[in-house]
């Protein structure tokens, strides 16, 4: 079933799409939403109890902050990269789809990983512990690359200038951006830190990456900022505890010869 513009208005009881900020279609049997490309206001929205198997129409509700698909047909934890540059989500409710039955522990990590904005997820409060052991052990999810063209303006096919370093770094700190519920950086905004590359040289992957976090720093709030701070010292503290795990480990090795 399609959700069309009479049954949103009259659920809503408003008069146009664009003055829609709730809805409530809990048990709908529906499987068509491509009408949110058209509702960009809506701010708290519940689709549970339908057959919707994909996120892709809601990409552009840039205000939505509540969001409730309890019992769908979500097949794949890749449906969340569409709520990734949903800065103000703060609220998602997934559990009963698919893709959370595997590894329901796994699925939660990924989950944070990816939308680590989340306050609540499948109505439990989401903490900062969780948030720094996603880092670690949730699965970073990919977009699915866009079309294409098959060559540029200089004769030499797009794919090719991936290996550019403005690119490349450009990618890194949009990546991070959409996982932070961020909005990407258009090319004429990003700054280039790096000369070009020789032919055949190898990208530095970790200097570019810190680039990117550097540059998108600036662009958090407080809130945001002591998220990252916590994430960071979970992380510091993971790692000098494996350090210390490792040296024990050499001593005892030591020891025995």
């Amino acid at each position: 079933m399609k959700l069309t513009r009479k049954l949103v208005l009259s659920r809503a009881k408003a008069s146009d799409l664009e003055s829609v900020k709730k809805l409530n279609c809990w048990g709908c049997s529906l499987t068509d939403i491509s009408i949110f490309s058209e509702i960009p206001n809506i701010e708290v929205l519940t689709l549970s109890a339908n057959n919707i198997s994909s996120l892709e129409h809601i990409s552009s509700c840039h205000n939505l902050t509540e969001l409730y698909l309890r019992r769908n047909d979500i097949q794949d934890l890749s449906e969340l990269s569409h709520l990734r540059n949903l800065s103000s989500l703060k609220v998602l409710w997934l559990a009963e789809n698919p893709c959370c039955e595997a590894d329901p522990a796994k699925y939660r990590l990924t989950v944070l990983r990816n939308l680590p904005g989340l306050h609540k997820l499948d109505n439990q409060v989401v903490t900062e512990e969780e948030l720094a052991l996603a880092l670690d052990e949730g699965e970073e999810i990919i977009t699915p690359p866009g079309p294409i063209s098959a060559t540029s303006t200089n004769g030499l096919a797009e794919a090719d200038s991936e290996n550019d370093p403005l690119n490349y770094s450009m990618e890194e700190t949009n990546t991070i951006r959409a996982q932070l519920g961020m909005k990407p950086l258009p090319r004429d905004k990003f700054p280039s830190f790096s000369s070009p590359r020789e032919p055949g040289a190898t990208p530095k992957k970790k200097s570019h990456t810190l680039e990117a976090v550097l540059l998108l720093l600036k662009d958090l709030d407080v809130e945001e900022l002591k998220i990252v701070q916590s994430a960071t010292g979970n992380k510091l503290r993971a790692r000098s505890r494996q350090k210390e795990k490792e040296k024990e480990k050499e001593k005892d090795l030591i020891t025995e010869l």
